[in-house]
């Protein structure tokens, strides 16, 4: 691999402070990342921040440390922690799910779900009410954060909206609290909260 001049620090900087860098979609930013990664980490850990990257799964982003490694106190966040809603969070859980079963299924590395898959996922967690067309638009709703968050990505498909749930959801989402969580939210729903 070629080494990169100081000139390229911000090719790799700026995406990666944008958000999410995922190699198929920025090839040049991603590269730049991979020939630039020990300075970028030296850079921004002086911001309090370590550079998360999956050289298999092809993304990378940043992340706030929670505290020094030394035990001092910790850095002040750059980016304030922001609570998601029940059904965003949910939504969430059930597509680390289904990505967990598909990935122990072998096959396709990418899973892509419809749009009426989704909504029947989460239906059976969410109180129905008399209005199903209402809950469905409510639901889109979850589906479209979802999609600004970075964990859903609409494909173009002419008769189907179609979802290819991002693998980076794998390193949000835990797997070692996913089935607290799942059980939590199915009381939850149960008490028609």
């Amino acid at each position: 691999m070629e080494r990169a001049s100081d000139d390229e620090l911000p090719n790799a900087l700026i995406p990666l402070f944008k958000g999410v860098v995922y190699a198929d979609a920025s090839p040049e930013a991603w590269r730049a990342i991979l020939s630039l990664l020990p300075r970028i980490r030296d850079y921004v850990r002086v911001l309090g921040l370590d550079v998360i990257l999956d050289e298999a799964e092809r993304y990378a982003f940043l992340r706030q440390r929670a505290e020094e490694p030394d035990g001092s106190e910790p850095v002040r966040r750059l980016v304030p922690r922001r609570p998601l809603s029940y059904p965003v969070s949910l939504l969430l859980v059930l597509l680390r799910k289904r990505l967990a079963q598909h990935d122990a299924s072998g096959g396709d590395t990418r899973l892509v779900l419809s749009r009426e898959q989704i909504v029947d996922m989460v239906r059976v967690f969410l109180a129905a009410g008399p209005n199903e067309a209402r809950l469905e638009d409510q639901i889109d709703t979850y589906i479209r954060r979802v999609e600004e968050l970075g964990f859903l990505r609409a494909l173009k498909e002419e008769n189907a909206s179609l979802y290819e749930v991002r693998r980076i959801l794998r390193a949000f989402v835990n797997a070692d609290w996913l089935a607290d969580l799942e059980s939590t939210y199915r009381e939850h729903a149960q008490r028609g909260g």
